[in-house]
This record gives C-alpha cells, sequence and structure tokens, in this order.
C-alpha cells in the first residue's frame, strides 16, 4: 500500500448557507490529494498527458460523516490499496484539526490512451516506482 498526505484550509467561498464546507467540494479536494500523491512519486499528471494517457474518472463515492468549516485546515490522507493495472483507485480519509474522521471517499480511474482513446495498461514507470510499496 501506498499512502499520502495533504492538508486543504476551507475557504469562505466553499461553504454553504449552513456554514459547512459545501459536499461537492470534495471531488476537488481528492483530485489535489490523488495528483500530489502521485507527484510524491516523481510522476505528475502533465507527464503523463504528454506521454499521451489521459486519467479520466469512472467512478465517485464518499461517506459523509461530519462537516467541515470555514477556515479550518482539513486533512486528506489517500491510499492507493491496489497496484494499478488498466484502473487505479485511490482512498481517502478526511480529519478536522481535532483530528475527527469527517468522511471517507473512493475514485477509480481508468488509463486511456489519448490517441485511440481505449483503456491501456498503467505506464511501467509508475508501476516500478509503486512497486515497493506492494506485496507482489
Amino acid at each position: 500500500m501506498y499512502q499520502s498526505e495533504i492538508n486543504i484550509r476551507v475557504r469562505y467561498a466553499e461553504t454553504d448557507q449552513m456554514g459547512f464546507c459545501y459536499y461537492g467540494n470534495y471531488a476537488q479536494y481528492f483530485e489535489v490529494a490523488r495528483v500530489e500523491m502521485l507527484r510524491s512519486l516523481g510522476i505528475s499528471y502533465k507527464m503523463l498527458e504528454d506521454q499521451g494517457i489521459l486519467l479520466p474518472v469512472t467512478d465517485f463515492s464518499i461517506k459523509y460523516i461530519k462537516p467541515a468549516y470555514y477556515d479550518q485546515n482539513l486533512t486528506i490522507k489517500t491510499f492507493m490499496r491496489i497496484l494499478p493495472n488498466v484502473r487505479i483507485a485511490f482512498d481517502y480519509e478526511t480529519f478536522n484539526e481535532s483530528g475527527e474522521l469527517l468522511n471517507e471517499a473512493r475514485t477509480e480511474l481508468v488509463f486511456l490512451k489519448k490517441e485511440t482513446m481505449r483503456p491501456s495498461r498503467a505506464p511501467d514507470e509508475l508501476i516500478r516506482k509503486l512497486k515497493p510499496y506492494f506485496d507482489v
């Protein structure tokens, strides 16, 4: 398993009338989390796109437990529990400053060749960098 962690502060514009972080913002927060996870491995989305690889989201699910509020500094822990193949999955846990679990989520993406828009295997470089973290 590979994991990483980022912090994101809830901005005023991201709150709703109740003062909660609007639920739709979490998709963007998780995008930041997974992009930074890959960057921590030395892989950037830009590099993948330059190689003709796209990564559209095919599934997104979230379980809300508690709300986040304006100006809270959230910690998002991102986990890759399965070595990617044609698909790559990310699990997330979001915590507030008190360490309370706010939500749990998952996104699945598929590797696509840009020229054909057909699924393809994960890039060899990504697999090579991830293998030490998995029992294979």
